[in-house]
This record gives C-alpha cells, sequence and structure tokens, in this order.
C-alpha cells in the first residue's frame, strides 16, 4: 500500500535556491500583485477549515503546515499547536503568542496528545510522506475530532492554468526563470493521491470545491471524521 511513498524531491537549481525563502515570504504574504490575487482567492480555503469554530472557541487544535501563522486571521481557539519546520516564516510574527507548542514534524507530537481538530492549509501537496502524516493525525484525534485539509486542486487543467497566468508570468518577468521547476519541487502530491491517502484512513469524508467540480475547480476542502484507527496502527506498525 502507498508504494510510491515517501517521495524524494529532487534538488533545485541554484538559481532557485537563492531566491527561495524571500520568494516564499512574499508569496504567504502575498506582497506581489499575482500573490496578492492569489491571497484573496485562497481565502476560500482558510475560511473552510475554520467552519467549524462558529460559537466555539475552545476546540483544541494542531495545524500542520502552520507557514506563517496566516490561519489565525481567520480562527481564534485555544490551545493551538503547530507544526511548521520552517522556523523564519513564524519566527518574527506577533501571532506566536497565540502557540502552545511548535513541532518540526508530527513524529515530535506526544502519543498520548490528542486535539479536537487537525488543520492543514496547502501543505498536503507538499508532504513527502503524506500517509505517515495522516495516520498519525488518527491516532492524535479526540473522539468526535475531524481532519480539516484544504489544498489546491493540483493535476487539473484549471489550476494548472491558474498559477501559470498568474504566479507563474509574474515568475518569469521578475526573476526570468520557469515557476513550473519551482511547482513541480514543491508539489510531490496531486489532489487525486491526496484524497486516495485521507480516504484509505478516514471513514467520513466530505469535500467542497471552489469550482464546479472536482475536476473543475481551484481548490478542494476536505472534512474527514471517523478515522480507521486500526489501520492507521498497522500502516504504522509496518513501517517501524
Amino acid at each position: 500500500m502507498f508504494e510510491e511513498f515517501p517521495k524524494v524531491r529532487e534538488e533545485l537549481p541554484t538559481a532557485y535556491k537563492e531566491i527561495y525563502e524571500s520568494h516564499y515570504h512574499k508569496n504567504r504574504e502575498g506582497e506581489t500583485a499575482a500573490t496578492s490575487v492569489s491571497q484573496k482567492m485562497e481565502q476560500w480555503l482558510h475560511k473552510k477549515v475554520a467552519a467549524d469554530l462558529k460559537g466555539a472557541k475552545d476546540k483544541s487544535t494542531l495545524e500542520i503546515g502552520a507557514g506563517t501563522l496566516n490561519q489565525l486571521k481567520f480562527e481564534n481557539t485555544q490551545p493551538y499547536d503547530i507544526i511548521e519546520p520552517f522556523k523564519s516564516l513564524f519566527e518574527d510574527s506577533p501571532k506566536l503568542s497565540k502557540i502552545r507548542n511548535v513541532y518540526d514534524d508530527i513524529k515530535e507530537v506526544p502519543t498520548d496528545q490528542k486535539y479536537d481538530r487537525i488543520t492543514s492549509v496547502a501543505t498536503f501537496e507538499h508532504v513527502c510522506d503524506l500517509p505517515d502524516v495522516v495516520a498519525k493525525s488518527c491516532i492524535h484525534l479526540n473522539e468526535g475530532g475531524s481532519l480539516r485539509v484544504a489544498i489546491p486542486n493540483e493535476g487539473t487543467i484549471m489550476w494548472t492554468m491558474g498559477w501559470k497566468l498568474t504566479t507563474g508570468l509574474e515568475y518569469k518577468l521578475k526573476y526570468g526563470l520557469d515557476y513550473s521547476v519551482l511547482m513541480k519541487y514543491e508539489h510531490v502530491n496531486n489532489a487525486k493521491e491526496i484524497e486516495e491517502v485521507i480516504s484509505y484512513f478516514y471513514q467520513d469524508i466530505k469535500c467542497s470545491v471552489f469550482g464546479i467540480s472536482k475536476g473543475l475547480a481551484f481548490y478542494r476542502f476536505y472534512e474527514c471524521k471517523k478515522p480507521n484507527l486500526a489501520k492507521a496502527e498497522d500502516y504504522l506498525n509496518g513501517k517501524q
């Protein structure tokens, strides 16, 4: 099962490495014209993830891939833990005071630590060992809790044309580089693969799209409940 995982990234060419961190910051914060448009569209992702907090502010949360902590613009709940190895993204953020624990990897989360909700916004497409992360999310959910995942619709024509005509064009004009090289490096999983993984470990899944259908949309959102603990434990034990 999941023989293609963990995936391995090819090394980025030097020209891309030299601008990687500065571009990543600007991209996440919408500091350029194209990324500003993207950020406005991406509000759909953030709002879908936060929708379960209406009328509730005390749901314990673990965010996978917290980045610049931009999800905290859309929700206010405590306690709030994050997983983010790229510390320069958040270390100067005023929102850091709202975070209880910071982890580099889900493997660092204590086995007995449980959450009402585990969230992820535009991160699962980046995770090389996605089945491992999703299996571990099952272990860390409280009974009745949910995994809430928002992703770009990677692998579909609408998503591809969307970035090519916005961020890709801007990247080419500014740096003289092909953005598809960076996208291939960053997005190791497409939307179909992500759905297959979460569907294996969760029994109750609802999918929403920002568009017409899964094939014609910019983004997807998954609310995942009823983790199959037996499958998760078998998978994780088989890796040891």
